[in-house]
């Protein structure tokens, strides 16, 4: 190789091949985006309280397997159901409907089964709990 090849070099000769050849497209109608309904849902967050550990990856990953499991329980019904456990604790039975009643006893067993998944690798913590806020 010469100067004149190593600093002057000779453009190539680029061929242009087809790499993923595509059949025609059939003449389908477009998707219309107005025939979504989007899904309803109210956002919250989870907190894991006094927790005496600074331990903050751990905390995260134990808020994100307590909520995975709250919205497995219960799904849409979160806010709901947290709602009719604080009416439920805050008043007489006879004051609440069967429906609230009902979700209160949902959430209770929900919530149980979060904590124990959030608190599965994290050890003793006796004072510690999950704080669920509406935003």
């Amino acid at each position: 190789m010469t100067q004149t090849e190593l600093f002057f070099p000779r453009a190539s000769h680029q061929v242009h091949v087809d790499i993923a050849p595509q059949a025609a497209p059939v003449n389908e109608a477009p998707f219309n985006f107005k025939d979504v309904v989007p899904e309803p849902r109210t956002t919250y967050t989870v907190r894991l309280a006094d927790y005496p550990h600074p331990a903050v990856d751990a905390m995260k990953v134990s808020e994100q397997r307590f909520r995975r499991e709250l919205d497995r329980q219960l799904g849409a019904d979160v806010m709901p159901a947290l709602r009719a456990f604080q009416n439920a604790s805050e008043s007489g039975e006879s004051d609440l409907t069967k429906t609230e009643i009902a979700l209160a006893v949902r959430w209770a067993k929900a919530y149980d089964a979060a904590r124990t998944a959030g608190f599965r690798d994290l050890g003793d913590a006796d004072e510690a709990y999950f704080e669920v806020r509406a935003i």
